[in-house]
Order: structure tokens, then C-alpha cells, then sequence
């Protein structure tokens, strides 16, 4: 692309475009476009693939969240194409405003509109102190897989920090219902498949009983990201992580209500376009009897249950 996606929720910062593509050395004018080229001709030779033409944008934020590396970008486009063909509950044309039953009297999450000054887009999920079952948690799954799919081609971001709020909620009955193998193969969806680099998870609570939330989510993240949890007691010490005015009102910042954002988020969500996007890319599957069965021992022996091999990172 020639300039950064322009969207109706999501903001980029002014020098956001060129400073990332600098970053990963694609300035010079003609180089990402032959980087894409050489992605797309990659997926077009791939026997196993069962969609050969992806969004140019789609190819582009591929690269920018493999940090520029070719091989990690054809890795990344290979996992998500079999997550879609081996973990189906998770994908699918799933429409955010009717298919989610109570969801969001749950839980709110929501993408910032504003980015960090360091070009990072902040997750913010705020988790409200509402009766819930475990069976729910698919719903979250499915929507951060339909949110996925639309940061793909409508944002540029270097990569993501993530605010879970969890003030006032049973954290201890929260962790009861949990379940580390879905969290671990949505995880992998998230960051392996779409390519989500955290630069931090940080958890609002002052509770006592945060270390049994801590302690189930270094059981599913490397080591590298379990290092970057960081515990805040206080709205107020959130100020050191990301600047006030990029955050909504109900934090002290000068952002518009959370509600607010998360309406226009589920508008754009469930358009027409982008629930018409969402069929297309289910295509993007493999058909697992035309790939190289030692390639599929290599990467994914296992994943189905318990992903022993695979490190969400």
C-alpha cells in the first residue's frame, strides 16, 4: 500500500506509517511492494492452501508483524490457514452484534482509538462482576478471531498492549471456569495466527487472589511473556504504561466512554463488508492431505489438545 489504512475507530499517529516501515527497513521506495509479491507468489505455489489470493494489505501487515522477515510471514499465513481447518470452533461467520447471547454485559473489550507515542495499539478488556458460564468463553474466542481478521487490513500498529480490568470481579470463581487448553489454542490463534507481539498484559485488580490468574496464564504463555505481566492495584499507575488522554473517561483519561467505543467497534465489526470479508477469508484453509506430512509433525503434532510444542509468544 502507498499510505496507511484509514479507518472510522482506529487512529494511527502522524508519522506512524513511515516510522514502522522504517523500523523494519521497508522505506526506501518499491521494497514492500516486492516483498508482497514475493509473499504472494509463495502462497500461490502452496499445494496445501485452499485460498491463493490474499488482500495485498493483508500480505503487508503480515510482514510488519513478522518484524519484516519473510520466512516468519510465510510461517504466520501457514499457521493461520491450518488453526482455520483443524480448530473450526473458533472461526466462521460470526456476527459480533447477534450472535453473542449476554457477552457483553460480561465483559467489554474494545481496540483504543489512539495509539502509544512507541505506535502500540492498546486491548483493553474490562471485565464486569456478572454471572457467567464457562461455555461463554468461546463467544470471546470467536470475537477476538472476527477482531483479527479486521485489524488485518485497517490497522498498522507496532504491535499491542493489553489492559485487563478486573476490578471488582470474583477473581477465584473467574479462575474456577477457565479452561488452560482453549485459552492456550486461542492464544496461539491470536499471536500465531495473526501475528498479536504484546509488549505487555497488564491486570487491574487489587485483589488478593491475582496470583491464581497469574499463575494459569504463565502456564500458557513462554517464559519471555509471562515476564511482561505486570499487576496494577490502581487506575492511576496505568498512567506509567500508556498516556491518560488515550484512555476513556471511566480511567481519567480524555477518550470517550468505553460503551461509546465499543458500540462503533461492534458497528464496524458486523458491517456488511466486513461480515462479507469474514466468508471470503473462511476459504483460507489447507487441505492437509496435499501437505508434506513431516512439515505437519514438525509444527503442529499435537495442537488439536494440547499444543505441548507450540510456544504462544
Amino acid at each position: 500500500m502507498n499510505a496507511p489504512p484509514k479507518d472510522k475507530l482506529l487512529e494511527l499517529r502522524p508519522d506512524t506509517f513511515e516510522t514502522i516501515r522504517k523500523i523494519y527497513n521497508f522505506h526506501e521506495p518499491g521494497r514492500m511492494k516486492e516483498a508482497v509479491k514475493i509473499l504472494d507468489d509463495w502462497v500461490k505455489k502452496q499445494t496445501h492452501f485452499r485460498k491463493k489470493n490474499f488482500n495485498a494489505v493483508y500480505l503487508e501487515t503480515t510482514i510488519i508483524a513478522c518484524k519484516g522477515s519473510l520466512e516468519r510471514s510465510k510461517t504466520q499465513l501457514d499457521k493461520i490457514c491450518t488453526y482455520r481447518t483443524l480448530l473450526p470452533d473458533f472461526f466462521g461467520k460470526f456476527n459480533v452484534k447477534k450472535d453473542v447471547g449476554n457477552l457483553y454485559e460480561i465483559v467489554i473489550p474494545v481496540m483504543l482509538p489512539k495509539l502509544t507515542p512507541d505506535h502500540y495499539r492498546v486491548f483493553l478488556i474490562k471485565i464486569n462482576d456478572h454471572p457467567f458460564e464457562s461455555s461463554q468463553f468461546i463467544d470471546y474466542y470467536k470475537y477476538g478471531v472476527v477482531a483479527g481478521d479486521y485489524l488485518k487490513l485497517h490497522d498498522y500498529p507496532n504491535g499491542f498492549l493489553v489492559i485487563a480490568d478486573f476490578r471488582g470481579l470474583n477473581i477465584m470463581d473467574f479462575v474456577t471456569k477457565l479452561n488452560p487448553i482453549e485459552i492456550r489454542q486461542a492464544l496461539a490463534i491470536y499471536m500465531e495466527g495473526y501475528g498479536m507481539r504484546l509488549k505487555g498484559i497488564h491486570i487491574l485488580t487489587a485483589s488478593k487472589f491475582v496470583d491464581a490468574l497469574v499463575s494459569i496464564l504463565k502456564q500458557v504463555l513462554s517464559e519471555k511473556l509471562s515476564k511482561r505481566i505486570v499487576v496494577h492495584k490502581s487506575v492511576e499507575s496505568l498512567y506509567d504504561v500508556t498516556p491518560k488522554e488515550i484512555l476513556p473517561i471511566e480511567y481519567g483519561g480524555e477518550e470517550r466512554s468505553i460503551n461509546k467505543i465499543l458500540e462503533t467497534w461492534l458497528e464496524l465489526l458486523s458491517s456488511k463488508e466486513h461480515l462479507d470479508y469474514l466468508e471470503e477469508i473462511s476459504k483460507a484453509t489447507t487441505d492437509e492431505a496435499c501437505r508434506q506430512l513431516d512439515k505437519f509433525n514438525e509444527n503442529y503434532i499435537g495442537m488439536p489438545g494440547t499444543f505441548r510444542v507450540l510456544n504462544v509468544d
